[in-house]
């Protein structure tokens, strides 16, 4: 009989004897969904049934809750595009001063 370790080869790659199941399809879904796939949608079965009773109880709809998050997702694209549009004014208003400024300096500075 051999024991487990001994089935690895180099690499630490899973290699299946000739007349042995692959296994390694297998224990890739059950690392991905984080155990039996029976275990897990029991699981998941009855944290909907926990979260669908709540929201039942708060009157909230899974379409409330998309609508939410579409306005929050909206609001805060535009209150980012109008920072950067205030931004953009900010530097448009300096460049007015800060330019002719250096430009009337850049002409002293050579005229010596």
């Amino acid at each position: 009989m051999m024991v487990e370790h001994d089935r690895h080869r180099a690499g630490g790659s899973y290699q299946a004897y000739p007349g042995e199941p692959p296994r390694s399809r297998d224990n890739a879904l059950r690392r991905f969904i984080g155990g039996s796939p029976t275990a897990v949608f029991l699981r998941l079965l009855f944290l909907s049934v926990l979260v669908g009773a709540l929201m039942a109880m708060l009157g909230l709809t899974p379409g409330q809750l998309f609508w939410h998050a579409y306005d929050s997702a909206r609001a805060l694209i535009d209150l980012g595009l109008a920072t950067f549009h205030d931004f953009g004014g900010w530097i448009l208003a300096g460049a007015v001063v800060v330019v002719p400024l250096w430009f009337v300096s850049r002409l002293f500075a050579t005229s010596k």
